[in-house]
């Protein structure tokens, strides 16, 4: 309507580091407000965000009448901007009442997760949670979050560290952004773990989701050790994370790079039902899921400036590398059945 407005979601600003440790911003594509961020002032406490608890059925309301009456709550403060989003782009509200909720029927019923050693995921506080990568669509990632919201007591969300390539996608970007995703670059993972969040990295990459299945569970390569860099500056313990499962979702046979290079993707995948069965063919299979976190390794022993020695870091980067595959080759052994468990 003419001359109507537009509602806006407030922008709150993440804790800033008084020490100065990883203020230079990096520059996010599709982020709100490019360029550098404005200074906190001394002393000002962040803005915090709501958290809306859910409302719990009672004798008298029923279980449908709650998750409508939710709904409806959920609709009419995105209508009226009653939420609020951090610097980063996280909507809060909206992972929590559209995002998550779709991905839960996956992580339920399709895939049926089943997690290991949450107890040794921080409460509070910064931590790193360090993953492997593998499904030629980054479902584990997603899978994750999930599971350290829904699993963990305190119900943490997962700030995802993403290659460029995610946020320039349509829609994924932006959604990706949404659900607390920002780029994989460490000034940025450094402020997020100093303003207490709980970040997550995937150091294969492409190269461990695009990887053949003839490969699969075999860790590839995990970069130049950057993420532990970032917590050693930040003091925050490294969690190493084994995901059992995703690599049957899309078994990758092979790879039409012709297609790849055509649509600027790392590659494109054929698959045994992709692209033969069509749009059919990307319904992944029903692999059955584990998701074990280990125990942490601190980074509080160290000084920020031990991140510049580069044999320390390569090898912390080998001990997360190592344990990791370790306990990948332990669950295999448990596991009976790539779909039964």
């Amino acid at each position: 309507m003419k001359g109507a407005t537009v509602p806006e979601a407030r922008v709150i600003p993440l804790r800033a580091d008084e020490s100065g440790v990883g203020t230079r911003p990096c520059r996010r594509p599709g982020a709100q407000g490019q360029g550098r961020r404005p200074p906190r002032a001394a002393g000002e406490p962040p803005a915090p965000s709501p958290v809306r608890p859910e409302p719990e059925p009672t004798a008298e309301q029923p279980a449908w009448e709650a998750a409508l009456e939710e709904s409806l709550d959920f609709v009419r403060r995105r209508l009226t901007g009653d939420y609020t989003v951090d610097e980063f782009g996280f909507d809060r509200d909206l992972t929590d009442g559209l995002l998550l909720p779709a991905l839960r029927p996956l992580y339920r019923k399709w895939f049926r997760v089943e997690t290991i050693g949450m107890h040794h995921v921080p409460a509070e506080g910064g931590a790193l949670v360090v993953a492997n990568h593998s499904g030629t669509l980054p479902l584990d990632s997603m899978m994750t979050a999930v599971a350290l919201h829904d699993d963990h007591p305190a119900k943490r969300h997962l700030r995802m560290l993403g290659a460029d390539l995610v946020f320039r996608l349509p829609v994924l970007g932006a959604l990706a952004r949404k659900q607390g995703g920002t780029l994989a670059c460490n000034p940025d993972a450094e402020r997020l773990m100093t303003s207490g969040e709980l970040v997550g990295v995937w150091p294969e990459g492409f190269k461990g989701i695009g990887k053949p299945f003839r490969d699969r569970y075999k860790l590839q390569r995990f970069g130049r050790g950057g993420f532990v860099s970032a917590a050693l500056r930040t003091g925050v313990p490294i969690i190493p994370c084994s995901i059992v499962g995703a690599e049957e979702i899309y078994p990758k046979i092979g790879d039409l790079k012709p297609l790849a290079r055509l649509f600027g993707a790392p590659y494109f995948p054929i698959t045994p039902l992709f692209p033969l069965l069509g749009p059919l063919g990307m319904i992944p299979l029903p692999s059955k899921w584990y998701i074990e976190f280990g125990e942490p390794i601190r980074t509080d022993t160290y000084t920020p400036a031990d991140a510049d020695d580069p044999m320390l870091v390569f090898n912390l980067t080998d001990q997360v590398r190592e344990t990791i595959q370790h306990t990948l080759y332990r669950l295999l052994s448990q596991r009976r059945n790539a779909f039964l468990g």
